[in-house]
């Protein structure tokens, strides 16, 4: 049977390109049945082409210092981790101890499936009478590479700044505009009263005419107006400023990735499959029906 190959090796001392469908799993937690994180992903075990088929897994948080090398197949892959929803702490305690740099041979692995697997289970296709990993390797439960397929959509972000829309500036100037008033003012006349005498009478002693020089001076007072300005309070102005909200709708032209299903040959797909809505329940592509 072929070598495997650490992950790390391979990309180090080869320079070997994992793919743009690759994860890096080495570093990510690792969960097991319970959902409990049981360590973490120290490895990934591949075989000369870049297969992968194992990882490894170290299981502190079960047994002190102990890494174990378990099937791709029985890992889901999140965002947060690795989960093995299958393996128990029990199987982790009968399985072979894997040590950094030894090989994990035929007899350890196929030690290890049937741990995992139960002592009755049979390999898919067993090239000789007695099944090696090889013949294993074709059971796409335990060694199907964990795949993922996110599709994605965009939706707007809305952030709001804030920025000087204008300004105002409250001042005050000088209007003009003419006023009449109306104003009483009083002034004095001369009144004079003349009455003829009916009945002459002589003036006495020499009199010649013209030369009496008597007048009478009468004072005439009036009233005149002395007009002024004066200012008056008419109006108090307080200026201020108040946050008022308004609603505004801005759009703009969103894509997401749809599902694309392409069948070759005569491959049976059942689930629920939806390649233009935005739910999928589950996609299985049946090979077995070939």
């Amino acid at each position: 049977m072929a070598n495997l190959i650490p992950t790390s090796d391979l990309v180090r001392d080869r320079n070997y390109d994992m793919g743009n469908d690759s994860y890096d799993f080495i570093g990510k937690k690792a969960y097991g049945n319970s959902g409990e994180q049981v360590g973490t992903i120290r490895e990934a075990l591949t075989e000369e082409g870049g297969k992968i088929r194992y990882f490894v897994v170290e299981v502190g948080s079960w047994f002190t210092s102990k890494e174990v090398v378990v099937p791709v197949g029985l890992a889901r892959v999140e965002d947060d981790g690795v989960y093995f929803d299958s393996l128990t702490k029990d199987q982790v305690k009968e399985m072979n101890e894997y040590q950094v740099g030894q090989e994990y041979g035929d007899e350890a692995q196929v030690s290890d499936i049937r741990t995992l697997r139960g002592t009755d289970y049979v390999a898919p296709v067993a090239a000789t009478g007695t099944a090696t990993a090889a013949d294993h390797y074709q059971d796409e439960k335990l060694f199907g590479t964990p795949t993922r397929l996110q599709l994605l959509e965009e939706r707007l972000m809305v952030n709001k700044e804030k920025y000087q829309a204008g300004s105002v500036q409250v001042g005050k100037k000088v209007e003009t505009r003419t006023e009449n008033v109306n104003v009483a003012l009083s002034h004095d006349e001369v009144v004079i009263e003349r009455r003829p005498v009916t009945e002459a009478r002589p003036v006495e002693g020499n009199v010649v005419l013209g030369a009496a020089t008597d007048t009478i001076r009468v004072d005439l007072e009036a009233e005149r107006a002395n007009v002024s300005k004066q200012a008056y309070v008419t109006e108090e102005v307080e200026v201020g400023k108040r946050t008022e909200t308004e609603q505004k709708t801005y759009s703009d032209t969103l894509g997401r990735e749809v599902l694309d299903v392409t069948k070759t040959g005569e491959v049976q797909l059942t689930g629920d499959v939806q390649t233009d809505a935005s739910r999928i329940d589950s996609t299985k592509i049946d090979t077995d029906k070939r």
